[in-house]
């Protein structure tokens, strides 16, 4: 069985920045450092950062009074942020700087008296921190029919923003849906969906096309290593999503000649070679790889972590 590995795959920069972040405040401050939320959507990453003095909550009065607080890579609310400074708390933000970008737009979309379609999934902190910029003014919608259906106060001073994360063939025709129901909507002047999510999905195309089966490394909670497995069965190839080597069910595999694998933006490196070692038996003929677009993108800690 020949085993395909996607590029680019795995941490994209927001995700290396927030696990940093979280890393440095450690070793700057001591433990326990308070992180609201999953740093990012990976249980070993978070089980690895745990084991190093890392305290995920859900609240933060959690949090004691003064202690240090890091706000996970999806973002936050306006309302979180000012939560954490009258509970004394120093805040390190580990938000994406894309995630960032979308909060911007809508803070500039809402000064223009416009009111905002945020196209996303219900529940998602990314969703819930991007909805909280504005007390008013917004609305949520995941599918076409949604779209369809949406009723709002100012059809003619309307926006959109997407969550960084999803689909980008999904996300396009919900944004058709709305154009057709709202002609004069108007979008962000860059796709809010971000590089690394479009370069894996674009991967996991060309890897689908070649693949019987398509394993994408990356955990339940994580919404573009989903997107990835949703892409592929598209495209398909049957996929399916692990958060480690040792979830390969046999079964998925018999018959199969060629298996791809990709991995999600959360999902470190590590756990990947685990799966394309229990895949190939450590035989590096057994292995091929796609290549796809490079990329160079880092982002800046936060100047006391420097």
């Amino acid at each position: 069985m020949q085993v395909i590995l996607a590029n680019p795959r795995g941490f994209c920069a927001g995700v290396e920045r927030a696990i940093a972040i979280v890393e440095r405040a450690i070793e700057t401050f001591g433990a326990p450092i308070y992180v609201r939320h999953e740093v990012v959507h990976n249980q070993f990453v978070c089980d690895d950062l745990r084991a190093k003095g890392a305290i995920f909550i859900d609240q933060l009065a959690e949090a004691p009074t003064g202690s240090t607080v890091v706000f996970s890579a999806h973002g936050v609310s306006r309302a979180v942020r000012e939560e954490a400074a009258a509970l004394g708390l120093k805040v390190f933000d580990a938000t994406c700087p894309l995630v960032t970008k979308v909060h911007l737009e809508v803070a500039r979309m809402r000064k223009e008296g416009r009111e905002i379609v945020m196209i996303g999934h219900k529940g998602h902190p990314e969703v819930e921190g991007t909805m909280g910029q504005s007390r008013d003014g917004m609305y949520l919608v995941e599918t076409v029919a949604d779209a369809r259906q949406l009723q709002v106060s100012s059809p003619v001073r309307l926006a959109y923003v997407t969550q960084t994360t999803l689909s980008v063939d999904d996300a396009a025709q919900v944004v058709a849906a709305l154009q057709e129901r709202f002609p004069e909507i108007i979008g962000p002047k860059k796709d809010d969906i971000c590089y690394a999510t479009q370069n894996r999905q674009d991967s996991v195309k060309q890897l689908a096309r070649v693949s019987e089966v398509v394993l994408v490394v990356g955990s339940q909670s994580s919404s573009n290593s989903n997107r990835l497995r949703e892409v592929a069965e598209l495209i398909g190839s049957r996929s399916y999503l692990v958060d480690q080597a040792e979830q390969i069910d046999p079964a998925w595999l018999t018959g199969v000649d060629r298996v791809g694998v990709t991995a999600g933006a959360s999902a470190p490196e590590v756990l990947v070679q685990q799966v394309v070692d229990r895949l190939s038996g450590g035989d590096p003929s057994k292995l091929g790889e796609i290549n796809g677009a490079e990329e160079n993108v880092t982002f800046a800690l936060p100047r006391e972590l420097q």
